[in-house]
């Protein structure tokens, strides 16, 4: 019963730790820089946090039953997988905000800005008094045109992180297993540990995210700051991910005859 207890405390811990690594945190921070809720925020780590665990217990599991043996450029790929995720959200975060600048009154025109949001995005419209009518220029961003696309649909917003969850939990799902198996050495006790594992991980996400949505309601942050959040996690986001690929790439000897991976 204290071996039982023991794995089971260990397990939940550790996936709570695991939560809180930089990539998973700067990830979820680049859909959180537009998200005011906390039972919002709530749902979005939970969401991040179950892909994760889906794709750690597939894996994981496969590893642990049928005793499979990762090769070293397969795994550097699925590492290689969250660097270009996080470029891809560093970059449409950084592109809505350069696309969401508030347009300064012009000298001659009186034109300035009127910020609001498409679903859970923040943008301005370009806004004239002048004798040339009302112009309003939409932001065509990749995020604004997905929540106007797809925002309507119950499916969407959790979508966004279980798919991040997902690619996240590719590049530690082999290390989380190898780490099983020299201190489990029951499949079953194994298998169970990294369920309990995920949703340690789950619920560490989620107080990470109620954390960082109620610092927003507390600063009482307009739509200026959230654009300048969303360009500033999008280029932590971006800056990260390019890190990773290069040294996955060119360090670690991904595109080399002779890769070398150390689960991590």
């Amino acid at each position: 019963m204290i071996s039982l207890l023991s794995i089971i405390a260990l397990g939940f811990f550790l996936g709570m730790r695991h939560a809180t690594d930089a990539d998973h945190v700067i990830a979820v921070t680049t859909i959180l820089s537009r998200e005011r809720s906390i039972w919002k925020s709530a749902a979005v780590g939970a969401f991040w946090g179950l892909g994760h665990t889906l794709t750690i217990f597939a894996v994981g599991a496969a590893i642990i039953i049928f005793d499979l043996v990762i090769p070293p450029r397969v795994g550097l790929s699925m590492e290689l997988s969250v660097g270009l995720m996080l470029i891809f959200l560093g970059v449409l975060n950084v592109v809505s905000f350069r696309r969401t600048v508030p347009v300064e009154a012009a000298a001659t025109g009186g034109v300035h800005s009127h910020h609001h949001s498409h679903g859970d995005v923040v943008h301005s419209h370009a806004h004239s008094h002048g004798t040339d009518g009302h112009v309003h220029s939409h932001a065509h961003n990749p995020v604004a045109w997905f929540d106007r696309v797809l925002g309507k649909t119950r499916v969407y917003r959790p979508i966004r992180p279980l798919l991040i969850g997902i690619v996240h939990g590719l590049a530690g799902s082999a290390a989380v297993a190898l780490l099983v198996l020299t201190t489990i050495r029951d499949s079953r006790w194994a298998v169970a540990y990294l369920l309990v594992f995920g949703v340690g991980t789950i619920a560490g996400m989620m107080l990470i995210t109620m954390s960082i949505a109620s610092t927003f309601k507390v600063v009482k942050t307009g739509p200026r700051f959230t654009q300048r959040l969303a360009m500033a996690s999008g280029l932590v986001s971006l800056g990260f991910g390019l890190f990773i690929a290069y040294h996955i790439c060119f360090i670690d000897g991904l595109l080399s005859t002779h890769p070398m991976w150390t689960p991590h």
